[in-house]
């Protein structure tokens, strides 16, 4: 898909986990795409989620794995927490439904949940099943504990990458934060988004300026067709935006030399 979309390079950000990335450096072995290894890790600050991305991770690196498996346990306890919710409603929904939609490796979430429901005939879209029953306030919507933004930039700096603040516009305190996770090794902001406008757009880019931070983009693309229909078509990026990332993880390299 992605080299339909014309992409000359991509990241497979996935939801605290990193193990989609070596199968795709195969996928694209002698095809002309950079596969960049990422991730998005899930935290909440203040009431607020806060998403946070990383880009030229090592994904074997023990920080980051420790924050991964500390967020599956955490995963497998709000599905447990979903099925009993949802039982409780009188939807019939199990462990074992929500499981069928994702790979053994893969990371469980809302949008298995979603996927389990519509194939239960409980609901006809997935965009039905987070409206109705898996958005916060639903009264069969669990909350899942999870890291500090801190930590996350602090694990995704460990491992070597460029930790950025994932579709700030959700976020009426993203200045504030940003300059806080500066000193935990924020290195960027997503400022192209498909939520975006381009007024949010330019104030993001404006914000990256001021603090320091390079700015990045991405698709959000979840691989539910009918909730992001030929999202990765429709955002497009500057060419700088690409080489400003390349050359921050080659300033990150060059700082990490140690000098004998």
């Amino acid at each position: 898909m992605a080299l339909e979309a014309g992409l000359k390079a991509f990241a497979i950000t996935d939801h605290d986990n990193t193990n989609s990335y070596l199968p795709a450096i195969e996928a694209a072995k002698d095809k002309p795409i950079e596969v960049i290894p990422g991730i998005e890790i899930n935290t909440w600050y203040n009431s607020q989620e806060v998403h946070v991305l990383g880009y030229y991770i090592d994904p074997n690196n023990e920080d980051l794995q420790n924050v991964c498996r500390e967020h599956n346990c955490a995963r497998k306890e709000q599905m447990a927490h979903f099925v009993e919710l949802m039982q409780k409603a009188k939807i019939g929904l199990s462990l074992s439904d929500i499981q069928s939609q994702s790979r053994p490796e893969g990371t469980l979430g809302r949008p298995h949940v979603a996927r389990a429901l519509v194939e239960k005939g409980v609901v006809s879209n997935i965009s039905d099943a987070f409206r109705k029953y898996l958005q916060p306030g639903a009264p069969t919507y669990h909350r899942r504990d999870t890291v500090t933004p801190h930590e996350a930039v602090e694990a995704i700096y460990e491992a070597g990458g460029i930790a950025v603040i994932a579709h700030p516009g959700d976020m009426p305190i993203i200045e504030e934060l940003a300059k806080d996770l500066i000193n935990y090794g924020l290195r960027g902001l997503e400022a192209y988004h498909r939520s975006h406008s381009p007024a949010e757009i330019e104030f993001h880019c404006s914000l990256a300026e001021r603090l320091g931070l390079i700015v990045t983009g991405g698709t959000d693309f979840h691989g539910t067709v009918d909730v992001y229909p030929q999202a990765l078509g429709r955002l497009h990026l500057p060419d700088w935006v690409f080489e400003e990332l390349k050359a921050e993880k080659a300033r990150i390299d060059q700082r990490s030399v140690k000098v004998s």
